[in-house]
């Protein structure tokens, strides 16, 4: 029987097929208490993973997992110990320019106004200008990272013209609160858990200029071995995508404890994101500018082809054009 499927079927591609159609019987998802990882949140709380898991065979053992940012859970991924994963952009470069062999096979979220560049509601900072020799608070390698540059770039500055401060999310809003720093690029949700008291207000978003895209991201060995499963996990991703369009109030309620954020703020937070996971030529071309950046900041030493890292093939299959 083999020798008959092998000489209707090259042997290359019978390993393809044979991959495809292959189950895990674990699957490891690495989630980070984002407002941006909501539908996955809506979409385990639903059972949807489970569910449209078991309609492409036996459902995995499925195990969660939380960061509180893209590196360390770069480091999980270097360690081999997850297998699809919902991080920034520009994480998800700089893991794959480390080495770490990844595939984007969706679109996280995105939204101009997700992230930017904020100041204390009672500065004198107008304009971009205005932030030449001020000190500003960004994690380093962060999407806001690349924000700031491109907003400075605006009023005809570079880094070299701040006083730039390497701080995480979390130390920033103490520091920006505190009078410590003079403004700071960030996202969603301190933009507007700050705002909403009264302590900042928004300098520079990304409209016009940054999309804000975050990635799925699965190992190249997971997604070519477990196609189907993966492709079960993003229709699930669709799903949770298409409940929050449709029930936000109840979708707030339901993922609140896992974003660490009260369901009136999360109401706020949540239509600055676009959800879907289709990766359109404009997201690829974003993803170029983004591993642009990091080259010429030498936040990344080895370059990164965006073509071969993006495998728009996945949601494709899922019926999208």
């Amino acid at each position: 029987m083999y020798n008959m499927i092998t000489r209707l079927f090259p042997v290359a591609l019978l390993t393809i097929l044979v991959s495809s159609l292959a189950h895990a019987d674990e699957i490891r998802i690495a989630t980070q208490p984002s407002p941006f990882d909501a539908p996955i949140f809506v979409a385990k709380h639903k059972g949807w993973v489970k569910e449209e898991l078991a309609k492409v065979g036996a459902v995995p053992a499925i195990q969660w997992y939380s960061f509180a940012a893209g590196p360390p859970m770069n480091e999980s991924f270097a360690a081999g110990q997850q297998d699809i994963g919902f991080l920034g952009d520009t994480p998800a470069i700089i893991a794959k320019s480390a080495g770490i062999d990844t595939k984007i096979i969706g679109l996280t979220a995105s939204g101009p106004k997700t992230l930017a560049v904020i100041v204390p509601s009672g500065s004198k900072i107008r304009s971009p200008k205005d932030l030449k020799g001020k000190k500003v608070a960004v994690a380093k390698g962060s999407y806001a990272h690349h924000l700031l540059a491109l907003v400075l770039q605006e009023g005809g500055l570079t880094t070299n013209d701040i006083k730039f401060i390497n701080m995480s999310q979390a130390d920033t809003a103490t520091a920006i609160v505190n009078g410590d720093i003079d403004a700071a690029a960030v996202w969603e949700p301190l933009i507007s858990k700050l705002e909403s008291q009264g302590a900042v207000r928004v300098l520079a978003d990304g409209t016009g200029i940054k999309k804000g895209v975050l990635v799925i991201i699965a190992t190249s060995d997971f997604a070519t071995k477990h196609r189907e499963q993966v492709k079960a996990v993003l229709r699930a991703y669709r799903r949770g995508a298409e409940f929050i369009r449709a029930n936000p109030k109840e979708a707030a309620l339901l993922i609140t404890d896992d974003v660490h954020l009260a369901s009136p703020l999360l109401l706020k937070v949540l239509p600055k994101f676009d959800f879907s996971p289709v990766i359109k030529a404009e997201d690829i071309g974003e993803l170029k500018k983004s591993e642009a950046f990091m080259r010429n900041a030498a936040i990344i030493r080895t370059p990164v082809n965006i073509d071969s890292f993006v495998d728009i093939s996945l949601t494709r299959e899922l019926g999208h054009k």
